[in-house]
């Protein structure tokens, strides 16, 4: 939240002497308009909730609701919402009486506490073949690669006729941020000075996430980017993260992808509202 919002806070809720739940949220203004927003390059926007170790599962479900609805009475009165929440968190009732409308996006999420031998035989036949095949280019970190996968990406976009919705400044802002916390890596396949493929992995202590990636255009390896994602995968796991989270798509390409690594396909929630007819008007220009 330091890196990507100008002005943050975070909504808390207690139970007894621990916390129960959190809820980071940004503060904008646009137009005049108050807005609840999950920030640019930022896939989800909490709630979280922390659930008592002795908690039964029978219970599990009722905390969680009780711990949502008190961080949404916390949350500032705004005329505009779109936030995308954690995967997993299932409240739609409680939201949709919060007065805000609901859809669904997906993640695809690999549990990492499984043996890596279980983790390559999870995964489609042919991806672990070209997995296993990758020998001819090198695996390399390198950050200042970073320019290199805003235009791969940007050539990728533009060919699907997508806008990109973040600039390279805001990729570097972000990427700077990480490196000084120690919590991301930039992993190309390069074969000699030619750079195949890239992909961006940025982690917390539970989870490691494929932020973003993409192929240099007209490079038609199929080795490179499945190699660099098992490189990531094998990362995160000697790291001691529990959950990979390839930040999932709604591309049906790219989906294809996803689920050939034998991961788990997981839903979130987007809410939004919109009670401001400037708002409104904007929304349909762009649109």
């Amino acid at each position: 939240m330091d890196i990507v919002c100008p002005d943050w806070d975070v909504a808390i809720e207690m139970n007894g002497d621990n916390v129960a739940g959190v809820w980071p949220y940004n503060k904008e203004s646009k137009l005049g308009v108050s807005l609840l927003r999950t920030p640019k390059l930022t896939p989800y926007q909490g709630p979280y909730v922390s659930y008592p170790k002795d908690l039964k599962q029978v219970n599990r479900d009722g905390f969680e609701n009780d711990t949502i609805a008190a961080l949404l009475k916390q949350l500032p009165d705004v005329k505009v919402w779109n936030i995308a929440t954690l995967p997993g968190i299932k409240q739609a009732g409680l939201f949709k009486h919060a007065g805000l409308e609901i859809s669904t996006k997906q993640t695809f999420l690999i549990d990492l506490r499984q043996d890596e031998q279980v983790l390559l035989s999870n995964m489609k036949e042919s991806l672990r073949r070209n997995i296993k095949a990758a020998t001819d280019f090198e695996i390399v970190n390198d950050s200042s690669l970073l320019p290199q996968l805003y235009q791969y990406q940007k050539h990728t976009l533009s060919a699907k006729e997508v806008m990109q919705s973040h600039s390279l400044a805001d990729m570097q802002n972000l990427m700077d941020g990480c490196m000084q916390r120690n919590c991301a890596s930039l992993w190309a396949a390069k074969k000699g000075n030619e750079v195949l493929a890239i992909v961006w992995n940025v982690w917390d202590a539970e989870h490691s996430y494929y932020f973003m990636g993409a192929q240099k255009p007209g490079n038609d390896n199929y080795k490179a980017m499945p190699a660099l994602l098992w490189h990531c995968i094998k990362e995160a796991k000697a790291r001691g993260n529990s959950i990979f989270d390839l930040e999932g798509s709604m591309d049906p390409g790219v989906e294809k992808f996803f689920r050939s690594f034998g991961a788990t396909r997981e839903l979130y929630l987007v809410l939004k509202k919109n009670n401001s007819l400037l708002w409104k008007v904007k929304e349909k220009l762009r649109g």
